[in-house]
């Protein structure tokens, strides 16, 4: 875009939001029941963190930390993660919100072991406390891969497990986290 159309499309737009009239603006949106499913997680949570090898036994836990605050006036999760995996530190982090267009959750997460940002859908089982979730993240390769997610929820805990493809083309699970929240 050149600056001339930079410049018009902004005076146009600026000529038009004051002649909007209040009854022309959408509503601001406002949490909801939805919204309330995502604030379970507000706090801070205790990780026991295994990783699932083909054909092997998980790894030997390794421990994180999560804190999760509520942001945007109460319509989005925001979660930052620390710990350690595979031996060397990790660090991540999350943004989710209920996309009332979709009726799914929605988010991104970044962490320290991805080249780019992965995109999460999920939906909210009430009757059995899980979300149910899919997420496409950069593979490394300039590709992506399609993982699998499932998050079962009890009081004080969470177990997160991931299931991506194996090398026989079967789903398996890669990693189980164990939330336990604090006091």
């Amino acid at each position: 875009m050149t600056r001339t159309t930079t410049r018009l499309l902004m005076s146009l737009a600026l000529s038009i939001i004051p002649a909007l009239t209040a009854a022309q603006m959408p509503p601001t949106p406002t949490p909801g029941p939805e919204h309330a499913v995502l604030k379970e997680d507000v706090g801070t949570w205790d990780a026991s963190i295994e990783m699932m090898m083909p054909g092997g036994p998980p790894s030997p836990p390794s421990k994180g930390v999560e804190v999760n605050s509520m942001g945007c006036n109460g319509l989005c999760l925001v979660t930052d993660f620390k710990g350690e995996m595979m031996g060397g530190p990790f660090q991540g982090h999350g943004v989710a919100t209920w996309d009332p267009v979709k009726k799914k959750y929605v988010g991104s997460w970044s962490d320290s072991m991805a080249p780019g940002l992965s995109l999460t859908e999920a939906t909210w089982d009430p009757a059995k406390k899980t979300m149910n979730g899919t997420m496409d993240t950069p593979d490394g390769s300039g590709g992506t891969a399609k993982m699998r997610s499932a998050v079962e929820y009890t009081a004080g805990k969470r177990v997160f497990t991931m299931f991506m493809a194996g090398p026989d083309g079967k789903e398996m699970p890669t990693i189980r986290i164990t939330y336990t929240k604090r006091p």
